[in-house]
């Protein structure tokens, strides 16, 4: 959970302020939301400042490894349908755990449960921020309908579907990064090293270098005197934009902007999209009535203008409105899903509507991936050709000039 300063006006229209806790700002803003109608400020409580808390964030901390929780979302479905108690089905997969973060966590939770709570409110204490939403609120569901093992089967089978389309993206990016970073390795030694020796051979001859050459002898100079202001000016930069992006202004302008950018703007729409349809599959299967659903789903949704366009959808759904026409509404996510979504609303299918959707936008978004990464190699090539053709040229010309004033 995380902590929020909040200031708020009470339902008898006094101006109140306080602390919250949440698992992010949506979900602050909306248990706010249930005691005062309006909620003026609403920002993250942070004991380090904004640099310090960029520089510490992700150095050293604990990550969620996927594999292995894949895993044991797997081992507790097909443990607890064999029968085996829950205190004992944490213990046993506790024990064989081999990712220390998720073994720390099932020991806890097993004492826990041992003591008596509930498996969905220990998970929920013990991972805090480190267990994903949707299979804190899945346990939880699972535990009130009385199916925890299908809970868990659903679980493991959403989350086996996301590392394996991480996996072939990652797969897929191997090469072109490798030809790109080895295309940027090639042009900073011929800066760097390879131009100064032939201008020192030039300079040595007295002859006056062509305009091209001049030009390359500029770049070069370039390089090699200013690359620690150009090193920092790059890291200034991606700090600038990080502490923006912790802004609420930022952060919503940053989102836009991502899904507007050429190639990019279209994947991240269709991650979107897939996001979208895999997650609500995921908790109408829990048994999750549709309002609560939407409002995971939205706080699930990596990019923050669209999670947040969705999360606007509960208070529709609330006073009677479909979900097809708040998406449509909302106007923030692709038509074929919004169209998809009203029709399994009208038919009564809308769960397996949605998984039909979830799979569609999978193989879209893993083609449309997969076309970027195979245009990104050839203009990395054609990028590294004309930089070394440019430098042969001036060289060659240079060459030519020096030869001809003998």
């Amino acid at each position: 959970m995380n902590t929020y300063k909040y200031t708020a006006i009470s339902r008898d229209g006094n101006q109140v302020s306080g602390v919250i806790e949440g698992f992010d700002q949506m979900d602050a803003a909306a248990k706010l939301k249930q005691n005062y109608p309006i909620v003026l400020q609403l920002g993250e409580v942070s004991p380090k400042g904004k640099v310090a808390t960029f520089l510490s964030g992700d150095i050293g901390g604990k990550k969620l490894n996927d594999k292995a929780f894949t895993l044991m979302c797997s081992q507790f479905a097909v443990i607890l349908k064999a029968g085996i108690p829950i205190s004992r089905t944490v213990q046993l997969i506790g024990q064989r755990m081999p990712d220390k973060v998720l073994k720390g966590i099932l020991e806890q939770v097993g004492e826990d449960v041992e003591s008596g709570r509930t498996l969905s409110a220990s998970f929920a204490d013990r991972g805090k921020n480190l267990l994903p939403l949707t299979f804190l609120e899945t346990v939880r569901a699972g535990e009130e309908a009385g199916n925890l093992d299908t809970a868990f089967e659903s679980i493991g089978e959403h989350y086996t579907k996301q590392m394996k389309m991480k996996g072939k993206v990652r797969g897929a990016m191997i090469y072109p990064t490798f030809v790109m970073l080895l295309a940027v390795a090639v042009v900073i030694v011929l800066m760097v090293k390879v131009v100064p020796t032939f201008i020192a051979v030039f300079a040595d001859q007295g002859s006056e270098l062509p305009a091209i050459t001049m030009s390359l002898v500029i770049i070069s100079n370039f390089f090699r005197h200013f690359w620690i202001h150009i090193a920092i000016f790059i890291i200034v930069v991606v700090i600038a934009v990080k502490l923006y992006g912790n802004t609420e202004n930022g952060r919503m302008n940053l989102a836009k902007l991502m899904l507007k950018l050429p190639v990019l703007g279209n994947i991240n729409i269709l991650n979107a999209a897939s996001q979208f349809a895999n997650t609500m599959t995921m908790m109408l299967q829990a048994g999750l009535p549709m309002t609560k659903s939407v409002n995971i789903t939205a706080r699930t949704l990596s990019n923050y203008f669209i999670s947040t366009e969705v999360s606007k959808i509960t208070a529709k759904l609330e006073v009677g409105n479909t979900l097809g026409k708040s998406l449509r509404e909302a106007e923030c996510l692709p038509d074929i899903l919004v169209d998809m979504a009203a029709v399994g609303e009208q038919s009564g299918e809308l769960e397996s509507t949605l998984n039909m959707t979830a799979d569609y936008y999978d193989s879209e978004l893993e083609q449309a991936t997969a076309d970027a990464l195979a245009k990104l190699e050839p203009a990395t090539l054609i990028f590294m050709g004309l930089v070394a053709g440019y430098i042969v040229v001036a060289i060659y010309i240079a060459m030519f000039s020096m030869y001809n004033g003998m």
